[in-house]
């Protein structure tokens, strides 16, 4: 029986030391008319911490999660302060599911919707299946991740074990370190501008929109650039939203100027 506060509090509190987790489970799968955010304490490693919710709620989970935390999340803020067991965010459907540490195998597996950041590194087979859903990992992820991935989008910013993609359909992997090997059907593609846009993006909604700014400052990167005659200009979204509404409006006035016809 929840009995810390009342169902109509703004927040919310459980202590996984006095209750259980299908307390917990019962009342975030119940009316949470007027709740906004639900702290666990102590979960120490429980399982299927916050599964299944269906509502735009937040839910804080003070320590490490153990199997399946935030499984089948739809629409709600699911944030673990500390490391995940295996199947953390399996087939989230939409919302935000994100690991301050590390998160073990599996983590995001058949995920439709929906963005997964994982700050630390993640285990075997991150984002296997993956089917729409966004994956961010802030370290390195292992073997055989995006397997038989179908859409989405993976971006890991550390090295990436063997068979990364292997069977991929049509999903897009980002990778800022090494690989180790690349999978069946897995092609390594040269990035052109919509990529970028879309990964800085990935990044700026994550939280780790640094990342392209300190990739840009690597001497490859710098030395590959300059070959191009060509100089990276960092920006937000809201930035880069507004340099291309200019872009348009510039080469659309020079267009009409020049009566220019498409033929």
């Amino acid at each position: 029986m929840v009995s810390v506060m009342a169902p109509t509090s703004q927040h919310v509190e459980f202590d996984l030391e006095r209750q259980s987790v299908r307390e917990l489970n019962q009342f975030l799968h119940g009316d949470l008319s007027g709740v906004q955010a639900v702290l666990v304490k102590n979960p120490d490693g429980a399982h299927s911490i916050a599964v299944g919710l269906n509502a735009p709620v937040r839910v804080d989970i003070g320590g490490h999660a153990g199997y399946y935390a935030a499984g089948m999340n739809k629409a709600a803020t699911v944030l673990v302060h500390g490391n995940a067991g295996p199947g953390v965010a399996e087939n989230m459907m939409s919302g935000r599911v994100e690991v301050t540490g590390f998160a073990s195998g599996g983590a995001g597996a058949s995920a439709h919707g929906g963005l997964l950041v994982i700050r630390g590194d993640a285990g075997l087979r991150c984002g296997i299946s993956l089917k729409g859903a966004d994956i961010v990992v802030g370290g390195e992820v292992g073997s055989f991740s995006a397997f038989m991935a179908q859409a989405g989008n993976l971006v890991v910013l550390g090295d990436a074990g063997d068979a990364l993609g292997d069977s991929i359909y049509e999903a897009h992997l980002y990778v800022r370190g090494e690989v180790r090997s690349l999978g069946a059907d897995c092609i390594e593609k040269p990035m052109q501008d919509h990529h970028k846009a879309d990964l800085r993006k990935l990044l700026d909604t994550a939280g780790l929109n640094g990342a392209i700014d300190q990739i840009l400052t690597r001497p490859d990167i710098k030395a590959s650039w300059e070959q191009q005659d060509a100089k990276p200009d960092p920006m937000t979204p809201a930035q880069f939203g507004e340099h291309i509404q200019a872009e348009i409006a510039k080469w659309a006035k020079l267009i009409k100027a020049n009566n220019i016809k498409a033929k």
